[in-house]
C-alpha cells in the first residue's frame, strides 16, 4: 500500500519543469523500454512501470534464503495464491535480519539479500522505483523485461522454472533492444557483461556441485564441516586467480566478501539453472516470442518431473545462426504435452 500510494504517473513527472533532469531523462528512457517490451517482446501491455515511486530506501524488500547445514536445497515457504517459493521476503531489513537469526539458531545456513524490484504477477501495476532508477540503460532493460516476464508465466511451487524463464526473457529482450536501439559500445558492454556472468555462474555452480556430493557422502558431520570450509576457501581462491587474469571480474568482489554458505551459492542456481533450456525452446519456435510463451505455458501445466523432461536439452549448435549468437538445440518431448 505504501508503494502504491507513493507512485505517480511518469508522464506527470516528466512534464513537471521542476523534475531533476537526470530523473526525467531516465524515466523517458523507461517509457521507450516499456513500449518496446509490449510491441516487440509481446510482454503485457498494461500500466506496470508507467509510474514512479521514491521509497527513500535502497531496497524495496529484503529476501531471506536458507538451506540446512548439509544441503544445497533452499528452504521453501508457501503462501495462499503465490504457492511455494525458495525465499521469504520482508519490507523491513530489521524484520528480515530477525527472521534470519531465528533460522541460524535452528542450524540453517542463511543469506539475507536486498532486492531492488519484484513482480506482483500482474495483480497490481508495479511502478518504477528509486531502488533501481540509477541503473544503466542495459540494467533497466534487463530488470523491466525480467519482471514483466513473470506476468506472462508463473508456475506455482517452482521458483527455478519461473526465474530461469524470466532471466532468459530478460537476456533475449535486451539483446533485441540493443540490436534496434543501442550503440556498438552498449552492445560491447552487454557482451562483456554476459561473458563475466557466464564465468561467475559456472564457477559458483561447480563448487555448489562439490558441496552437493560432499553432503551426500558417508562422511560424518564433523568431517563434512571441515570439508565444507575448505570448499568455500578454494572457491574464493579460484575466483581470485580468475580475477587476476581478467580484471573485469572485480565487479564480483563484493559478492565474495559476503558470508560464504550453502544458501548464498544456491541463490545463483535459482535464477540461471534452466536458461539454456528456455533459450533452446525459443529457437525451436523460430524466435517468435508469442509462440515461445505459449510453449512455456503448456510445459508449466505439466507435473514437475514431466516439466523438466520436456525442457531437457542436447547442447549442440543448431544449423545456421538464428540469432547471430551461439544458441542451443533442444530435445523437446511433445508426447508429454499431448498426454496433458
Amino acid at each position: 500500500m505504501e508503494i502504491l500510494r507513493k507512485a505517480q504517473p511518469i508522464s506527470t513527472i516528466v512534464a513537471d519543469p521542476n523534475t531533476d533532469k537526470v530523473l526525467k531523462n531516465t524515466l523517458s528512457k523507461v517509457i521507450l523500454l516499456r513500449k518496446f517490451a509490449s510491441r516487440t517482446l509481446k510482454l503485457p501491455d498494461n500500466e506496470s512501470y508507467m509510474s514512479y515511486a521514491d521509497l527513500k530506501r535502497p531496497y524495496v524488500v529484503w529476501n531471506v534464503y536458507a538451506t540446512p547445514e548439509f544441503s544445497v536445497k533452499l528452504k521453501e515457504w508457501c503462501f495462499v495464491g503465490a504457492g511455494c517459493v525458495e525465499y521469504r521476503g520482508f519490507f523491513s531489513k530489521e524484520k528480515a535480519d530477525h527472521f534470519a537469526e531465528e533460522l541460524r539458531n535452528k542450524g540453517y545456513d542463511v543469506h539475507v539479500g536486498g532486492i531492488r524490484a519484484y513482480s506482483t504477477l500482474g495483480w497490481l501495476d508495479d511502478p518504477v522505483l528509486n531502488t533501481f532508477i540509477g541503473f544503466s540503460e542495459i540494467q533497466l532493460a534487463r530488470l523491466i523485461f525480467h519482471e514483466l516476464a513473470h506476468q506472462i508465466v508463473y508456475v506455482r511451487d517452482d521458483t527455478e522454472f519461473n526465474e530461469s524463464f524470466a532471466t532468459m526473457v530478460e537476456l533475449e529482450g535486451t539483446r533485441r533492444w540493443l540490436a534496434s536501439n543501442g550503440t556498438s559500445e552498449q552492445q560491447d558492454t552487454f557482451d562483456a557483461g554476459q561473458k563475466k556472468e557466464i564465468i561467475f555462474t559456472e564457477l559458483v555452480l561447480k563448487y555448489r556441485e562439490r558441496l552437493k556430493k560432499l553432503f551426500s557422502s558417508g562422511a560424518n558431520d564433523s568431517d563434512k564441516r571441515i570439508s565444507k570450509s575448505y570448499i568455500f576457501t578454494e572457491l574464493r581462491e579460484e575466483f581470485s586467480q580468475l580475477r587476476d587474469a581478467d580484471k573485469a571480474l572485480s565487479s564480483y568482489d563484493q559478492w565474495f566478501e559476503l558470508q560464504m554458505n550453502n544458501a548464498l551459492l544456491s541463490t545463483i542456481s535459482t535464477y540461471t539453472k534452466h536458461v539454456p533450456e528456455f533459450r533452446s525452446l525459443l529457437a525451436r519456435q523460430g524466435g517468435d516470442m508469442e509462440l515461445f510463451y505459449s510453449a512455456v505455458r503448456d510445459i508449466g501445466k505439466l507435473t514437475k518431473s514431466d516439466r523438466y523432461s520436456a525442457l531437457q536439452v542436447r547442447r549442440k549448435d543448431l544449423p545456421g545462426d538464428v540469432f547471430g549468437k551461439k544458441i542451443w538445440s533442444v530435445q523437446y518431448n511433445s508426447e508429454l504435452l499431448e498426454k496433458k
